[in-house]
């Protein structure tokens, strides 16, 4: 159970689980195999997210995406996720309420943020969108128009 946690998140730590089955063994049973991966050199153990106390354990592909989520490229990732799926952590790893796990309900993230959810067909801003962009009732984000382009002078015809 301990490793296929590792393999859904990358980091694991306690307030990581209020998400999970009510079947799933106490966070003191967890973390003792977590203690022995870290001794086995096969996880490591330190603090990789702010804002949550407690001791939290990370496989290493795990720590390098983190290490790159540091430096993002440039350009605008769009990612829509249902609020049924595993990755809907809104309201437990970030601040704000959470978003209901029902089906119809779901989040759209802007470059790693939510930006907005629909909860029961209703639509609800999270953080703010670029200006000029907008996010419609179905989740859709349009972004800012792009400004025009000038020809240079070297692309005219003589």
């Amino acid at each position: 159970i301990t490793r296929t946690l590792l393999r859904r998140y990358g980091v694991v730590f306690w307030r990581l689980l209020a998400r999970e089955a009510a079947w799933l063994p106490p966070w003191r049973d967890i973390l003792r195999v977590l203690r022995r991966l870290e001794a086995r050199g096969e996880i490591r153990g330190g603090r990789f997210v702010n804002g949550f106390v407690g001791e939290q354990f990370a496989l290493p592909e795990a720590l390098d995406e983190l290490r790159a989520a540091r430096n993002p490229s440039p350009g605008t990732e769009v990612c829509r996720v249902a609020a049924t799926d595993p990755l809907n952590l809104v309201g437990i790893l970030s601040p704000g309420p959470r978003v209901p796990a029902i089906v119809g309900n779901a989040v759209l993230f802007l470059d790693g943020q939510a930006v907005a959810s629909v909860e029961a067909g209703q639509l609800v801003h999270r953080a703010p969108v670029p200006p000029g962009a907008r996010v419609d009732q179905d989740l859709t984000y349009h972004p800012p128009p792009r400004p025009p382009q000038i020809a240079s002078q070297a692309a005219l015809p003589l």
